[in-house]
């Protein structure tokens, strides 16, 4: 059942990226940076859901499938997916460093500060890469910032709707009961 979810959440990812690049097309800055990025909010809810193993795998499935997306190098192209998949990992080992316990998936409080430590690790990670490997992907000097502030709206906008969700099942739950 674990690896029916992994290639499901891997094939919803490349899915919702297209969405979310047509859906939010006025908030885009480059191909690579929009201002609501939702597939930030997949990243972590495979980890969280999947746990870290499988949650990054099926993370770099649809980043992998995702790629032909993007005009990249194949080198580039597939440490983007490492970078994106990464991100998640890097968060949650901080959350767990810092906080001495794992992420309550119920906890709006711990989604939003796993949300703000991931935008940021997403967005240096992705940067360092392109400075070494692919500079033309710097076009401006505040694009880091553009690019942590996208993640954690997508991720928050992900969180809030998750926790709606969460709710209205209940509720729906306990009238069918």
């Amino acid at each position: 059942m674990q690896y029916v979810l992994v290639v499901a959440l891997a094939v919803i990812y490349p899915l919702v990226h297209i969405f979310n690049g047509i859906a939010f097309k006025f908030a885009e800055i480059t191909p690579h940076i929009g201002l609501i990025y939702l597939p930030a909010f997949l990243r972590l809810l495979n980890v969280l859901i999947l746990k870290p193993r499988d949650g990054t795998l099926a993370t770099l499935l649809g980043g992998v499938l995702l790629m032909h997306h993007f005009n990249d190098s194949t080198v580039v192209g597939l440490l983007n997916v490492v970078c994106s998949a990464g991100g998640p990992l890097v968060a949650i080992y901080l959350f767990k460093l810092h906080h001495k316990r794992n992420v309550k998936l119920t906890s709006l409080r711990d989604l939003t500060v796993l949300t703000l430590i991931y935008a940021l690790a997403n967005a240096l990670l992705h940067h360092l890469m392109w400075s070494q490997l692919d500079p033309s992907q710097l076009s401006a000097p505040d694009q880091v910032l553009w690019m942590t502030l996208g993640d954690i709206f997508g991720a928050l906008i992900g969180a809030y709707m998750l926790k709606m969700s969460v709710r209205w099942y209940k509720t729906r739950r306990i009238n069918i009961d």
